[in-house]
Formats: structure tokens, sequence, C-alpha cells
């Protein structure tokens, strides 16, 4: 291949590899645990996986409804209203999407335009950014305070201006495993009542809540969800990453915007998958239990850690811990999280990269998504440092 290049501006000059990709890279080059992406090392139940197979055989193969089979979105509708006793539309409301991000990709896409402002919180889950720029809009970026990852609700108002076009929440939220309280999303209520400011809300970990905490999604607040776009994950929910099915939920004004953008990005997505999916989601339990399975990975995660020179506290919920080195190193958390996956074989994620301007506070994410063999190698390792 020769050296020619053509001419061209970037549409993101500023972005580089994925911190994601390179973690994983890193591991897979070290042969170390690899506790810095955020999916499952143990096996799908095997059910789920028959159903899917079922499907295949029974030559459900071919192109999927446009915003996904009937079956599925009345399965979701069915577990919105029994969650949260509210009533979506599943011809008009819902959508099945290629996964969250996708969801939230194609929300921001037919919605923000040039000059929009969007509000977000950092540390943010990294597509968020990206998507805004990528359609002329602008990041308003507020820094959550990183000892307990709290929302400064008049620091907000104090941002909103006639540009605001959406404010984008995730609870659970990844990094922290901080969840918002009623309270929090009463304020946010109040704060965008009587505005046309629209709400994306990234729900992916709703079902991953532990010491008996309640997932306030927005669509238990009536005049948030009158504007908002929830975004959800089967691949999290269900330990199937590699699936990439999700799903949006919203107003019939919005979804309308939303598949506009959805038919001509993806169209549809995996057809067996969301058969099977139907079959799967007639027991609630089978995501009704996630919080306490977690919860028991969370609790031996830290028990085995506790005597390590890391200081924690405890998530909140999502699959992830974050760990505060600062007692062992003055490294930048990149460089120690380098150092840990190429010297102590095991790989995790530096938070710093989520910060407005790469603030680092010493801090590693830690996925416990794993099997107990696992965890417990990996806080054998954190113990020795």
């Amino acid at each position: 291949m020769s050296d020619f290049k053509v001419s061209l501006h970037s549409k993101l000059p500023a972005i580089k590899t994925s911190i994601f990709s390179i973690m994983s890279g890193l591991a897979a080059k070290e042969n170390a645990l690899n506790l810095s992406q955020g999916f499952p090392n143990f096996e799908s139940d095997p059910i789920l996986i028959e159903l899917v197979n079922k499907a295949m055989k029974n030559g459900k193969n071919q192109y999927a409804p446009m915003p996904g089979i009937f079956s599925l979105r009345e399965a979701i509708a069915k577990k919105m209203e029994n969650l949260y006793g509210i009533s979506y539309n599943p011809e008009t409301e819902i959508t099945i999407t290629a996964g969250a991000t996708q969801a939230i990709f194609t929300a921001i896409a037919a919605t923000v335009g040039k000059d929009d402002e969007v509000i977000i919180f950092k540390p943010a889950y990294d597509s968020y950014e990206p998507s805004i720029e990528l359609f002329g809009g602008k990041t308003i970026a507020v820094q959550l305070n990183p000892e307990d990852f709290k929302i400064d609700w008049e620091k907000v108002k104090g941002l909103i201006t006639d540009k605001t076009k959406m404010i984008i929440i995730n609870s659970p939220h990844n990094p922290s495993g901080r969840i918002l309280s009623k309270a929090d999303m009463l304020q946010l209520e109040a704060l965008l009542k009587n505005t046309n400011i629209l709400l994306l809300s990234d729900e992916v970990y709703e079902h991953i809540i532990f010491d008996g905490e309640k997932h306030q999604s927005a669509s238990l607040f009536p005049s948030l969800a009158e504007r908002t776009f929830i975004t959800a994950s089967f691949g999290k929910t269900f330990h199937n990453t590699g699936w990439k099915v999700g799903y949006c939920v919203a107003p019939s004004y919005l979804t309308e915007e939303f598949r506009k953008v959805h038919q001509f990005n993806v169209f549809s997505v995996n057809h067996p998958t969301q058969v099977a999916l139907t079959e799967y989601l007639k027991n609630p339990n089978r995501y009704l239990e996630l919080g306490s399975f977690y919860q028991q990975k969370r609790d031996l995660f830290l028990s085995l850690i506790k005597d390590s020179r890391f200081d924690f506290k405890s998530s909140k919920g999502t699959y992830f811990q974050l760990l505060n080195f600062s007692k062992i190193t003055d490294e930048s958390d990149v460089d120690f999280a380098v150092r840990l996956t190429k010297e102590q074989k095991m790989a995790s994620i530096p938070i710093s990269v989520f910060n407005e301007a790469n603030l680092d506070t010493k801090v590693l994410r830690f996925c416990f998504a794993k099997t107990e063999e696992t965890l417990k190698k990996a806080a054998d390792i954190l113990c020795s440092i």
C-alpha cells in the first residue's frame, strides 16, 4: 500500500483508541487477569442459549422488523409496567437496538444538532461525548465530587442556557457504582419542568443494585418520562455482552424521531436472539435476582481485599468497584494500571480517562462480574501489592 492519503477533516480529531481496547489488549498480551472491560467471564444460562439455538433451527434467521419483533416489545412493556407502573405502547414507544450504546448514539443523532448543548456528568461512559460532537453539539461537562460522586443540582441549574438541548444521566453509574436517589430524581424533575430540555437516561444496570436500594428509573417520574429516552441492555442483564441487544423506551413523538435514524444505521437487530429473549423474560426472577447475585460477588471481592493497601467505598450498583491506590504509589492512574497489568498480571481501568481534563484521583475500576476463582486470584494479587 502506498503512503498516499486523501486530505480530510476529522470529525473526531481528539479521539484515540478507547481505554477498554487498550487495557484488554494489554491484558491479552501479558496473559493477565482481565478485570478491566465490563463483561462476565462465566457462562450464560444454558436455557437462554438453547432458546437461541431453537429459534435459529426454527428459521428465525432473516431480518427482524425494523423496531424489533412485537412479542419482545410487548414483553418489555409488561416489564416496565410491573416494575415502574408506567404503560409504554409496544407499537410506538419501544425499539430494539444493537446494544444500549447504539440506542444512546441514535437518541443523540436524532435530536442534537449544531451548537446544541448537552450536559453530562463526569466520570462518564466514553460514548456520550463523541456522539454529541459528531452531530455538531457541545458537551457541557459537570465533574462529580470524587469522594461521593453526588450531583450538585444547583450547579447544574446554573449551566442551563437557552441552548441546552439534553441532559444525560446514568444510574446505576459506571464507573463509580453510585445510584441516583429519589431526591436526586425529584430535583431533576423540578429542574426540567416547563423547559424544552430532553433527558437521556442510561439505565443499563437497572437490575444490579445492592443493599436493598431501589432503582429510580426516569419512568417513575411523570414529567421526566414525557421527555426521556431510556436505554437498556439485555447483554449486560443476561451476561451476554457479545450479543449486543438492547432497547430504547421513549414517548411516541421521540420514538418516531429515534426510528428515523435507527432504520438507516442498523435497521434491525439479531432475530433469533430477540425470539429467545421474549421467551426468557416470561420468568421475571431472571432479572429480579440479579442484585443479590452480584452483591454476593461484590461482598466476596471486598472481603478478600479488606486487608490490602487499597481504600474503597462499597459499590452501590453495577458490577464495578473503584479502588483508591494513593497509599501505594504517586504514579498516575494510567501508569499504575499499565504497570499492574505488566508486572502483577491484572488489568483494570484508570478513571482519569473519564474525568474532566483527565482529573487523576488515584483510582482504578475493577469489574467483579467474574467467577469466584477469578476474584480470589485477583484479590491475592491486590493484597500482595
